[in-house]
């Protein structure tokens, strides 16, 4: 007999060790983040598809109630940060009861709790407002007239304000931060009929005056289908057609979902999309890079090329 034995099932001294260095390296930088470079080297990740290797253990910890973001703009690299939370509620409580503790807590705007249960801004339900200015001044530049739509989301006042040199009148229905953006979600008067909601840029709008408390109509509110960002309906729907070879169809399918369609290609597959949600199709298809091309619309690819041009800082 020989001395060593095989236990049945998978090691898991090594995974278990790696998300200790992980977690070790994010609360040693707890204020600065670790650069994602710098991360997938202490984890042991090399190679092309090191980035996605990292971000699978940083889901890990996610899963077991860590806060991780990442601190880094769009079009850089990742960097980031690990907030130590009190994660024994969402260990106790159901996915359904954690949901309904997340509405009562923004609802009550606790944002002692929020921090300390690490509720960060994406998990807002949508017909729940943003925080009022000075709570997210520390969070970049605040538009001057974030407040006052705020309050007139929260009362369902009617906005009138200029964009884009056209006078606008529109019920509000929600206000939403993204990459340091804000926006506010309505419809305006002369699309009340059909409910064609539209999104305003916050710091965009002038001459923003709210109407009395109660004078817009009240919306029904977007939800989110699903945790994935691909299914949230932010935008109107288009159907997006992305090609890809066949060894790199599973990639896609991890990043985007299921797709609506599939047709095989001499080359390779094209698969379509209906996309809601053009921000996260943008930033899932940029981390894809080579491994995917936009077959059309041609305004999603021109709209792709134009924040890579914005990201590089090149003038087209």
């Amino acid at each position: 007999m020989t001395d060593s034995v095989k236990r049945p099932g998978r090691d898991q001294r090594g995974p278990m060790e790696r998300l200790v260095r992980i977690a070790a390296a994010l609360q040693h930088k707890s204020k600065l983040g670790v650069d994602g470079e710098e991360l997938a080297r202490i984890a042991g990740f090399d190679g092309d598809y090191k980035m996605d290797q990292l971000k699978r253990e940083l889901a890990h910890l996610e899963r077991q109630g860590w806060q991780i973001e990442n601190l880094a703009p769009p079009g850089e690299n990742a960097r980031y940060r690990m907030t130590t939370v009190d994660n024994r509620l969402r260990v106790k409580l159901t996915p359904g009861q954690q949901a309904a503790l997340r509405r009562a807590v923004l609802m009550a705007n606790r944002d002692d709790l929020v921090r300390r249960l690490g509720l960060p801004d994406s998990s807002r339900p949508s017909d729940i407002t943003a925080p009022p200015t000075a709570q997210v001044a520390a969070a970049g530049e605040v538009p001057e007239a974030l407040s006052l739509v705020v309050d007139a989301v929260r009362g369902h006042c009617l906005l009138t304000f200029g964009y884009k040199g056209t006078a606008r009148v529109v019920h509000p229905e929600s206000v939403r931060s993204q990459n340091g953006v804000w926006y506010v979600r309505g419809v305006e008067e002369a699309d009340l009929a059909e409910s064609v909601v539209k999104t305003f840029v916050v710091g965009r709008m002038v001459d923003v005056r709210a109407g009395a408390r109660g004078s817009a109509a009240t919306l029904a509110s977007v939800r989110h289908s699903g945790l994935h960002p691909m299914t949230w309906e932010i935008d109107p729907p288009v159907d997006v057609v992305l090609w890809a070879e066949a060894d790199f169809e599973p990639d896609v399918r991890r990043w985007l979902g299921h797709p609506d369609a599939v047709e095989l290609v001499a080359d390779g597959v094209n698969l379509t999309y209906r996309v809601t949600n053009r921000a996260a199709l943008r930033a899932r298809i940029n981390e894809l890079g080579r491994r995917v091309r936009v077959v059309g619309p041609p305004e999603i690819r021109d709209e792709l090329i134009a924040g890579l041009a914005e990201a590089a800082r090149i003038e087209r």
